[in-house]
C-alpha cells in the first residue's frame, strides 16, 4: 500500500488541501490510460486551485478500486523517457466505487449528486456497445438486451448513462455533459448515438429531453500508457520504498484536445496543457490514422515477426521504414487537418515509439482488432479505393491482422486472441480454409467490414496475396517486400 512518508523526497505531492475538493466529476473506466491522463491534467489544474474532483467507477474490476480506497485515494503516476523519471502523487480523486460491489444504484446516485456537472469514460470501444462500422447501437448485444428490459438496473455503459439522466431530469437537477475520452473518431458522436437510440427504446421522451439539453463534447487524447507489469510494480516498489497496486506508467508526451461543449460549466483544462477547439475531428483523424493506425500496423506484424515491444519494432529499420511509410504516404493524404506538419509529426511518432523505457507490448496494442480496424485502417482504406491510390500498406495490415487472429504465430505456437468478438472469429476460423476463404470469411463480418470490401474483388486478391505472403514467407520478409515495392 502506497504510503506517502516513506516515499523519497523527489516525489512529487499534492500541494492543495483535498478537503477542498467537490465531486463535479464522475468518470467511469479507472484504467490506466485515464489515470495517467485526464486525472494528471485535472491534478494539474488543482495544483492551481480547481476544486473539481473525480469520483472514479469501474463496473468490471473491484479490486482496484478496493486498493484505490485502501491507501485513500491516492496513486502514483511516472514519467518515464530513456534517459529520465519523473513520479508525482495524483491526488484529484474524491471518491470511488465498484458497480458491482457498491452496486449500480450507488454509481447513479453518485452520478445525480447536483454539483456532477460531467460524466467522462475510458472503457475503451467495446464498452460502448455499438457496431463499429456504422456507430450505431447494436441493440442484439447482451447488455444492451438486458438494459431495455431492466432500464433502473443497467448493466451498459449506455443503460448507465441513460439512467443517470432519468434520475435527474425527474429530481429537476441540472444537465450534465457526457464526455467520452476514447479512441474513436468523433467518440461525443458515437455516444450521443448509443444514448439516444436506447433512450428511444425505452422512452421516446427521455430521448427528446437528451437532444434539447445534453452535450456529448468529443475529445481527442493521446498520451503512450503501457500496461504495468510484476517486473514494473516491483521495479517502482524498489525505487519508491513503497508497494503502489494503482501505480501507472507513460511517456512524457501528453496531449487531450476537447471540444468546448459543457452545459453545466468545465474544469479550465486549457489552464493544465489541454487544447479547448471547436471541433475535434481533425485532430482525431490524425491521430486515430497516423499513430494508431502504425500502432495497430506494427503490433500485428511485429508481433507476428517475434517482437515484444514496439521500440523492439521500430529497431527493426524495415518496420521502421514501413511505419512512417503508411503515416505519409497512404493516412495523410486522407486527413483534413490544416496547418500542421505531417512529416514533422510523423517523425515525432517515430521518436515516441523508440523510447525504451516505455514497455508498450505489441500484445497490448493487438487486442479488441475488431473494435479498432474500421477507424484506424479501413476508413483510409475506402478512401483510396475511391481513387484509385496506393493503399499496400493498409492491405498488410488487414492482412496482418487476419493472420494474428488465425491464432497461430510464425513458430506454431497459440495466440491469446482478446477481442470482444472472439467466438465469431475464431468460428471464422474453424470453418474457413488458410488463404482466399480465410480472407472471405473475415470480411464477412459485417459489423466490422461492412458489406463493400467483400464485394470488391481487387481487394480480396490483394489481401489474400499479402495473407498468404505472411503465412509463406512471415512478416520480417513480408514488410521488407512491401516496403520496396515499385
Amino acid at each position: 500500500m502506497l504510503q506517502l512518508d516513506r516515499l523519497p523526497a523527489e516525489v512529487q505531492r499534492p500541494t492543495y488541501d483535498r478537503s477542498k475538493l467537490k465531486t463535479r466529476m464522475v468518470h467511469i473506466g479507472f484504467g490506466a490510460f485515464h489515470r495517467a491522463h485526464q486525472a494528471l491534467c485535472s491534478d494539474k489544474l488543482a495544483e492551481k486551485g480547481s476544486d473539481w474532483g473525480y469520483c472514479e467507477v469501474n463496473l468490471n474490476s473491484g479490486a482496484l478500486i478496493e486498493a484505490l480506497r485502501e491507501q485513500h485515494l491516492l496513486y502514483t503516476l511516472t514519467e518515464m523517457a530513456d534517459d529520465s523519471l519523473h513520479t508525482r502523487v495524483i491526488g484529484i480523486i474524491t471518491e470511488a466505487l465498484h458497480g458491482k460491489s457498491d452496486g449500480i444504484e450507488a454509481v447513479i446516485n453518485a452520478m445525480s449528486q447536483p454539483e456532477v456537472a460531467i460524466v467522462s469514460m475510458t472503457v475503451t470501444e467495446k464498452g460502448y456497445c455499438h457496431q463499429p462500422a456504422s456507430g450505431n447501437l447494436n441493440p442484439d448485444h447482451p447488455d444492451i438486451v438486458h438494459d431495455l428490459h431492466n432500464p433502473h438496473s443497467p448493466r451498459s455503459l449506455p443503460g448507465l448513462i441513460l439512467a443517470a439522466i432519468r434520475r435527474r431530469r425527474d429530481q429537476g437537477l441540472p444537465a450534465f455533459s457526457v464526455m467520452s475520452c476514447d479512441n474513436m473518431p468523433e467518440n461525443g458522436h458515437v455516444t450521443r448515438n448509443v444514448v439516444v437510440q436506447l433512450a428511444q427504446h425505452q422512452d421516446p421522451a427521455l430521448a427528446d429531453y437528451i437532444q434539447q439539453h445534453i452535450t456529448f463534447p468529443s475529445t481527442m487524447v493521446d498520451r503512450i500508457v503501457p500496461a504495468m507489469t510484476d517486473a514494473a510494480f516491483a521495479a517502482l516498489s524498489a525505487r519508491l520504498g513503497s508497494d503502489d497496486p494503482v501505480a501507472v506508467e507513460a511517456e512524457p508526451f501528453f496531449q487531450w484536445v476537447i471540444e468546448d461543449n459543457f452545459v453545466n460549466g468545465r474544469p479550465a483544462w486549457e489552464k493544465a496543457g489541454a487544447e479547448l477547439v471547436s471541433d475535434v475531428l481533425p485532430y482525431e483523424e490524425m491521430k486515430l490514422r497516423m499513430l494508431n493506425g502504425s500502432h495497430s500496423f506494427l503490433a500485428y506484424l511485429g508481433f507476428l515477426a517475434g517482437y515484444e515491444y514496439i521500440s523492439d519494432c521500430v529497431a527493426d529499420p524495415h518496420f521502421r521504414a514501413a511505419a512512417r511509410s503508411l503515416m505519409i504516404d497512404e493516412q495523410a493524404p486522407t486527413l483534413r487537418t490544416q496547418g500542421v506538419d505531417l512529416n514533422a509529426y510523423a517523425d515525432s511518432l517515430i521518436a515516441r515509439y523508440e523510447n525504451r523505457a516505455i514497455k508498450h507490448r505489441t500484445g497490448q496494442i493487438a487486442t479488441d482488432g475488431t473494435q479498432k480496424l474500421p477507424q484506424r485502417m479501413l476508413d483510409s482504406l475506402r478512401w483510396h479505393l475511391q481513387r484509385g491510390s496506393d493503399c499496400d500498406l493498409l492491405l498488410l495490415g488487414v492482412a496482418g491482422w487476419m493472420r494474428y487472429v488465425g491464432g497461430i504465430d510464425e513458430k506454431g505456437q497459440p495466440i491469446e486472441i482478446r477481442d470482444p468478438m472472439q467466438k465469431q472469429l475464431a468460428e471464422c476460423v474453424a470453418a474457413s480454409d488458410d488463404g482466399e476463404a480465410r480472407v472471405r470469411a473475415l470480411l464477412s463480418i459485417r459489423e466490422v467490414f461492412g458489406e463493400d470490401l467483400l464485394q470488391n474483388g481487387d481487394v480480396v486478391a490483394r489481401l489474400t496475396a499479402w495473407y498468404q505472403q505472411l503465412t509463406t514467407q512471415g512478416a520480417r520478409a513480408t514488410v521488407h517486400q512491401c516496403l520496396n515495392r515499385g
